[in-house]
């Protein structure tokens, strides 16, 4: 390999590394979001469960016992898995205690699972290149699963006609970071790499298509939403102002307006 070919993997390498770090982020408003509310809502925690146990494993495959030369690809995926942690953390403070449990019984079986397979991979593998066969077999899985996780929700998008919980610069980052991991991995080939992130980027498209289709749905489903709320909230008022307060009950009487017909009972 030319030592031009060398700075060019490098340089993508570190494009990848920040666009990599721009995908871990683009949670950050959905988060906050969340904080505000004190609640993850329809929010579902699949995304960062996913990306956690891919970031876990592509860390594993970067060491050096695995695959020498990949430090670009142990120091984003390190990285991810400090800010998946504390997704993930967030997302148990604000759920509710069934969704609770089940996320931490998910994240316990992820930790379980990295252990087995790091035990495994330098007990009986005992070259780099089986090391890598199997690491990166697993990675190929798993960065497949990272990309496809947003697309869980579909159904709820297809069926509401709204993006509004699919978080579009999730979708966004995800297409950048396969096209530059894609680069990367052809310059000096890499099939662990390359499959993954080049099926990543197909996955993006569709995710980015899917929210341009309902972009205009959502809008128009979020403004009614909001003329309904504000309509209640008139109504209520309303009700307030022209009713009677009884200070024995603690209740509001509805008075009738002064010209307002008064209707004709017959008695059976």
């Amino acid at each position: 390999m030319t030592a031009s070919a060398d700075i060019a993997r490098t340089v993508v390498g570190i494009l990848g590394n920040i666009i990599s770090g721009f995908l871990f982020l683009s949670p950050v408003p959905t988060f906050v979001r969340i904080c505000k509310k004190g609640s993850v809502e329809q929010y579902s925690a699949t995304p960062y469960l996913a990306t956690l146990v891919n970031c876990m494993v592509w860390t594993l495959y970067g060491l050096p016992i695995v695959h020498p030369h990949s430090i670009l690809v142990v120091t984003i995926n390190g990285s991810g898995c400090v800010i998946e942690l504390v997704y993930i953390a967030l997302f148990l403070i604000y759920s509710q205690r069934k969704q609770r449990i089940k996320v931490l019984v998910w994240l316990l079986i992820e930790l379980l699972f990295i252990f087995t397979l790091t035990l495994l991979t330098l007990l009986l593998a005992h070259s780099h290149k089986k090391r890598s066969s199997i690491v990166g077999t697993v990675c190929i899985v798993f960065n497949i699963m990272m990309y496809a996780s947003p697309l869980a929700i579909m159904k709820v998008v297809i069926t509401s006609k709204s993006v509004e919980f699919m978080p579009f610069f999730l979708s966004l980052a995800s297409f950048g970071n396969g096209v530059a991991w894609t680069t990367y991995a052809l310059i000096r080939f890499d099939p662990f790499i390359t499959i993954p992130n080049g099926l990543g980027t197909l996955l993006s498209v569709a995710q980015l298509l899917l929210y341009a289709t309902y972009y205009n749905s959502t809008k128009r489903i979020i403004a009614e939403r909001k003329a309904q709320a504000q309509g209640q909230l008139g109504l209520a008022e309303v009700v307030v102002r022209n009713g009677t307060h009884d200070p024995r009950t603690n209740t509001n009487r509805i008075d009738a307006a002064p010209n307002a017909p008064v209707s004709n009972v017959n008695p059976k």
